[in-house]
């Protein structure tokens, strides 16, 4: 259940967040320095100085934490020694202390505990945190943070709470149900890890006031009804008019219009989202 709060002050009246149960309360005091590194704020903008992303800037002050998406430390187990929150993404993080003594951050998968043992390996168990290529796990597992392209890294299914399912293996390919219903083929030599990713609730968090979107970096944004026809192209009018359709301020049509580049082939893609 997410956490709900008792309105003793303005900003808490309508605030929902999540019951991060499972974090370590200690965890910060024992982060290791080599898996930190300084986080520079581009505010938006690109090399030229242009804000090509509106509505960032301020914020508090982060360290970005290396993250192991490749796990490529084949059959040595490693013990969860700390469950952290992650400024950077919306899912929590695990501490991992592997038996050679490397230490490494990965994404916390839901349920797992300070204590587990996980490893990457082509053989059992075939429990949550366990990493392995999609040819040797069983078909119906539910995955995450999957890899597009053999030892290049996950780049799929990162996000808190989300999950893929492994439908089919055929002609050295894997077929993958994925969150967003789409259903496409992934080369079978790519690694996933079992479970979904954790801090499911984090789409039912309701930020309360305007000051803890500031301390995310986030600026205000004003509605494009509300500005003037100079300002925006569904502008104007009289009293509340919606007579335009949803648009970007550049006449970029939005909410429901597909804007995947003709380009990128759907060779893979064995069936369109939903």
């Amino acid at each position: 259940m997410p956490k709900l709060f008792r309105p003793v002050t303005p900003g808490q009246r309508k605030l929902v967040l999540p019951n991060l149960i499972e974090l370590d309360p200690c965890s910060e005091k024992g982060m290791p320095k080599a898996l930190l590194s300084a986080k520079r704020r581009t505010n938006g903008r690109n090399h030229s100085g242009h804000i090509t992303c509106r509505h960032k800037g301020g914020g508090h002050k982060q360290q970005y934490r290396l993250i192991d998406f490749k796990r490529d430390k084949e059959n040595i187990p490693a013990k969860v020694v700390s469950v952290e929150y992650d400024p950077n993404r919306s899912a929590l993080i695990a501490l991992l202390h592997y038996r050679d003594g490397e230490k490494r951050y990965i994404l916390a998968p839901q349920a797992i505990k300070v204590g587990d043992t996980v490893s990457t390996s082509d053989e059992p168990p075939f429990q949550v945190g366990c990493c392995m290529k999609l040819k040797f796990m069983p078909i119906g597992s539910v995955i995450h943070n999957i890899e597009l392209s053999p030892g290049k890294g996950a780049k799929l299914v990162r996000s808190a709470g989300l999950s893929a399912q492994l439908l089919a293996r055929a002609d050295g390919y894997a077929t993958i149900r994925m969150p967003s219903g789409e259903v496409r083929m992934i080369h079978e030599q790519c690694r996933a890890t079992f479970g979904a990713v954790s801090n499911a609730e984090h789409n039912l968090r309701v930020v309360g006031k305007a000051g803890r979107s500031r301390w995310l970096g986030i600026r205000p944004t004003v509605r494009g009804v509300a500005m003037n026809p100079v300002d925006h192209p569904m502008g104007g009018g009289e009293g509340r008019g919606k007579g335009n359709h949803p648009q970007t301020p550049w006449a970029q049509f939005t909410k429901g219009y597909r804007t995947r580049s003709p380009k990128k082939s759907r060779k893979w893609i064995v069936k369109e989202r939903r």
